[in-house]
């Protein structure tokens, strides 16, 4: 059974021009299919020509991250939902190649949330972002609940708060999911009440990363998702390179055999129909 990456970012790969050869050791590795993270504006438009151009194997998404989320952040957050409405093609998809299916539409809105960590020390300033950042997570919220679309969350020094923020949303916290989930068995059982999902990356083959172990188990493997979120994170033995989804099937062997004890073909299944069933993938075939 072919894995999915749930969470990557395939532009750093394009603008170094080894993105074909990315693809290739994906396939090689066994992954059926990835889903390429929009951050920024700068991204939204490349991800849709790559859905496009492989149907079926690259899916993607569109969303604000919190670290993009800068004074103008209306402007940017007004053009999300014509990814869903095909209200107007955007320049950077403007030439498709020949032949290639109709623009499609993202598979989830994010990634959106709330980063403490790369905030800057003064505090004043510091204030000023957190609060563009918070308003733009409240809007994309909102934007992902009139799409009744899935959302994906980065969270980071911000667990609670990104909590309180979805509780006030409205949102159905079945189409939550938490991406590099990096917490403990604590965080994971609010995650849990009220129905959202963790996804994991390459730390859960970090020795330091007993707490997130700790919480992928308490999630279980019915509810699992996995992901790179290349090219950063890379499990262990490429820790310290830079990542790709390829090596999606490291953290997957690791997960199989000292997280869950179960044979990896059975985690591929599983964590593969959970995908499918989170993201409601498209049924193309691929190419």
């Amino acid at each position: 059974m072919p894995l999915i990456d749930t969470h990557t970012h395939l532009e750093s790969f394009a603008r170094k021009g080894v993105l074909s050869e990315v693809r290739t050791r994906a396939r090689a590795a066994g992954l059926g299919a990835m889903i390429t993270i929009g951050t920024s504006p700068a991204d939204w438009g490349l991800y849709r020509t790559l859905a496009a151009s492989h149907p079926g194997f690259i899916h993607y998404t569109v969303g604000l991250h919190p670290c993009s989320a800068e004074e103008n952040w209306p402007a940017a957050l007004a053009r999300l939902e014509e990814f869903w409405t095909n209200a107007r093609v955007w320049a950077e998809v403007a030439a498709l190649p020949t032949g290639t299916a109709s623009l499609p539409a993202p598979v989830a809105l994010g990634e959106i949330g709330l980063d403490r960590f790369h905030l800057p020390k003064d505090p004043v300033q510091a204030d000023r972002i957190f609060g563009w950042q918070r308003a733009a997570f409240a809007a994309g919220l909102a934007v992902a609940r009139r799409q009744d679309c899935p959302v994906v969350i980065h969270s980071r020094g911000a667990f609670g708060e990104c909590l309180r923020m979805i509780d006030e949303s409205g949102i159905d916290w079945r189409k939550v999911v938490f991406h590099c989930f990096s917490e403990g068995e604590a965080e994971m059982a609010e995650l849990l009440e009220r129905g959202g999902f963790g996804s994991f990356t390459g730390i859960l083959t970090y020795r330091n990363a007993d707490p997130v172990r700790a919480a992928a188990r308490a999630q279980g493997i019915d509810r699992l998702m996995l992901e790179t979120d290349a090219p950063y994170l890379a499990p262990l033995p490429h820790r310290g390179e830079p990542n790709e989804p390829a090596y999606l099937r490291h953290t997957a062997a690791f997960a199989a055999s000292e997280v869950f004890g179960i044979p990896c073909d059975e985690l591929a299944r599983t964590t593969t129909a959970m995908a499918d069933a989170f993201f409601r993938l498209p049924k193309v075939q691929t190419t």
